[in-house]
C-alpha cells in the first residue's frame, strides 16, 4: 500500500473495517484487498482458528468474557504481524472496537479504522437476509427493538473511527473504491457514487 495523503503521516500498512452487523465488513474487505493485491482477513477467522470452535459456542460454553479475552489476543497477533511488513484488511467482529482496550490498541498502534454504517433499518434487513440464506441462529434477529439499541449503544465508539463510510444502497465496488481514493491508495475510481447493483452488499 502507498502512503496516505489523506493524513500523510505513516503509511497505510492496514485498514481495520468496523461497524454494526451487516454494514459489509467482510464483503467490502475483501473487495478492497483485491483491489489492493494485500490479504484479507476476518478477525472472527482467527478467533475460530484459536479456539476450534464458532463464535457462538465459544458465547455459549466460556461466556463473553472469555471471548473479548480471546479476542484482545487475537487483535494484538494481527498488529503484531504487521511489524513483519504485512499488509492487511481486516474486519473486526461487531463489538470489537467498542471494547476501549481495543480501540486503545489500535490507536496506539497507528493503523487506520474505517467505519462502514448504514441506517439501522438497511442493516436489519440485511442480516435478515443474509440468516435465511444461511439458515443461521442469530436470537439478536428475534426482535427489531433489541437491535436497534444495540446499535445505537455501540454507533458512539464506531465515529471515533479515522474516517466513516455510508454504505446504504451501494455496491461493494463503489464502497471499496471510495476507501482507497480518500486515502490515496492505488485503484481509486474517479466515480465513487455507483448505486447498488450486481455485487449489492446484502
Amino acid at each position: 500500500m502507498q502512503r496516505s495523503r489523506a493524513s500523510g503521516e505513516v503509511p497505510v500498512r492496514a485498514l481495520f473495517l468496523v461497524g454494526f452487523m451487516g454494514a459489509g465488513k467482510t464483503s467490502v474487505g475483501r473487495a478492497l484487498a483485491q483491489r489492493l493485491s494485500c490479504i484479507f482477513e476476518d478477525l472472527d477467522d482467527r478467533i475460530v482458528g484459536r479456539e476450534k470452535r464458532s463464535v457462538a459456542e465459544i458465547f455459549r460454553d466460556s461466556g463473553e468474557r472469555a471471548f473479548r479475552d480471546v479476542e484482545h489476543a487475537s487483535l494484538r497477533e494481527v498488529l503484531a504481524e504487521l511489524s513483519s511488513g504485512i499488509t492487511k484488511i481486516v474486519a473486526l467482529g461487531g463489538g470489537a472496537f467498542t471494547r476501549k482496550r481495543n480501540a486503545d490498541l489500535l490507536r496506539s498502534a497507528r493503523v487506520r479504522t474505517v467505519f462502514l454504517d448504514a441506517p439501522v433499518e438497511e442493516l436489519w434487513s440485511r442480516c435478515r437476509q443474509q440468516a435465511a440464506a444461511n439458515g443461521a441462529e442469530r436470537p439478536l434477529l428475534n426482535s427489531m427493538n433489541q437491535f436497534r439499541k444495540l446499535y445505537a449503544s455501540r454507533r458512539g465508539a464506531y465515529l471515533q473511527s479515522s474516517m466513516i463510510v455510508q454504505t446504504a444502497g451501494r455496491s461493494i465496488e463503489a464502497i471499496a473504491s471510495e476507501i482507497a481514493r480518500i486515502l490515496g491508495l492505488p485503484g481509486a475510481a474517479d466515480d465513487c457514487r455507483t448505486q447498488a447493483g450486481p455485487g449489492e452488499i446484502e
